[in-house]
């Protein structure tokens, strides 16, 4: 429906942070009257848009052709606020950059972890091959920035795609990639199988033509794949990527050795498997896929060595906000580690983690670990309950008690791993704020 506001729509933003902004300014540009909702009266607005802000933000939305919701904002707020909403005018900035994108040759990236790693990877491969490729979505550039671009039928496009954007998006790209999924965002989800859901609309709307590549050793990402029409090709096993004899192949060629993946750990392997996989469905070229992975050293914030200093490395894998995540630390980083373990408390299940931390005591890869944040509490009483008491609660909020705790008990030889496993937002706004703050400070000792 279609308002008469010189001929043009009457847009709702919701949510103004960097997805909303790029948004908003792409519709004003086209003549709509654009309105900013968002909860937070101390953000500015520029002056050429309405602004509703406050407690009643999300009111009266069914005055609008269309709303935009950002990637945070959980539809089900909206629809709770605006009873009987037709639920067609509620959209997102992916939906709408599918809808306009001048290229069908689309790749989309989900997973609990490795999503971003993944997404870069592929992009750097389809470079070095010589494609005129763009890298956006969850990895920071919102897709709707990408229509400024120039594109043709050529293009490709890499998107790191979130449970959050996939959760009402209504187109599936050519190539979808679906990494190992475990829980995550049962918040916001509610439930694994509402998460998984939502992660299913990467496959859906796909046909027969398109390609799915998918994680063989991962349940859920196999049985999501499934869902799909398109052909599925598995990684870690034939005829994806696979490793063998201390070499990733693909068929019976060696893409690179093991040993030159700069990236830390197994799951990083894996993620190297995939990018690899979703590639040689476009192009068979050795070389440059080999070239594109000796070169990239991981991104930031993903078990990266800020420093050595007095013979402790000092890691920081301020991204880990899930259970999973920091497992795949502990078991990627070798040596005696000073674990730091501790966030926002999403009341995820904590069993894996914490036999993790046991086992790897058992076998002298944890010295000591410290715990902080609010999570806490309810990590140490599951350690506890599991006979397990080699634990020190910081409960400043300042890192650099943390880190001063964990510089008084390493020895040389030691690793310092801030591996969080749970969200930053009991103490920062987001993961790169905490991990800068962390990097900050070991820089600084």
């Amino acid at each position: 429906r279609i308002s008469c506001y010189n001929n043009k729509m009457k847009i709702a933003i919701v949510g103004y942070a960097r997805e909303g902004i790029a948004t908003a300014k792409f519709f004003k540009k086209e003549g709509n009257q654009v309105c900013i909702c968002d909860q937070d009266t101390s953000i500015k607005v520029e002056k050429d848009f309405e602004v509703h802000q406050g407690e009643d933000y999300l009111k009266n939305l069914d005055k609008f052709d269309l709303i935009f919701r950002t990637a945070g904002m959980n539809p089900d707020l909206i629809f709770a606020a605006n009873p009987g909403l037709n639920p067609e005018i509620i959209t997102s900035s992916t939906n709408e950059f599918f809808k306009r994108a001048k290229t069908k040759n689309i790749i989309g990236v989900t997973g609990t972890k490795g999503k971003g790693t993944t997404s870069t990877l592929i992009y750097e491969m389809l470079k070095e091959i010589g494609k005129d490729v763009y890298l956006g979505g969850n990895i920071g550039v919102p897709p709707i920035e990408l229509l400024k671009e120039p594109m043709d039928a050529e293009t490709w496009v890499v998107l790191e795609m979130s449970s959050f954007q996939l959760s009402d998006c209504r187109y599936s790209p050519m190539i979808a990639v679906c990494l190992m999924i475990s829980q995550d965002h049962l918040d916001w989800h509610k439930s694994l199988e509402k998460y998984i859901a939502s992660k299913a609309n990467i496959v859906i709307h796909q046909t027969k033509k398109n390609h799915v590549i998918f994680n063989s050793e991962n349940e859920a990402s196999t049985k999501l794949a499934h869902l799909s029409p398109a052909i599925k090709v598995p990684y870690l096993k034939t005829p994806g990527a696979y490793i063998e004899d201390e070499n990733i192949k693909i068929g019976d060629q060696i893409v690179c050795r093991v040993k030159d993946v700069a990236l830390l750990g197994k799951h990083n392997l894996d993620n190297t498997c995939a990018a690899i996989t979703c590639v040689w469905q476009i192009s068979n070229e050795i070389v440059p896929i080999s070239r594109a992975i000796l070169n990239f050293k991981g991104l930031k914030h993903r078990l990266e060595l800020v420093r050595k200093f007095e013979g402790v490395a000092y890691y920081n894998d301020s991204y880990a906000s899930a259970p999973e995540a920091a497992i795949a630390a502990i078991k990627s980083i070798t040596g005696p580690k000073i674990l730091i373990v501790g966030g926002f408390d999403r009341n995820l299940d904590l069993s894996d983690l914490t036999d993790t931390i046991i086992k790897e005591e058992e076998q002298g890869g944890i010295k000591e670990l410290i715990l902080i944040g609010a999570s806490a509490n309810r990590v140490s009483q599951v350690l506890t309950s599991k006979g397990y008491k080699n634990y020190k609660i910081i409960d400043s909020k300042d890192l650099n008690d943390v880190v001063n705790q964990a510089r008084i008990v390493s020895q040389p030889g030691d690793n310092v791993v801030l591996s969080p496993g749970f969200a930053s937002f009991d103490m920062f706004k987001n993961f790169e704020i905490r991990g800068d703050k962390f990097k900050e400070i070991v820089s600084s000792l």
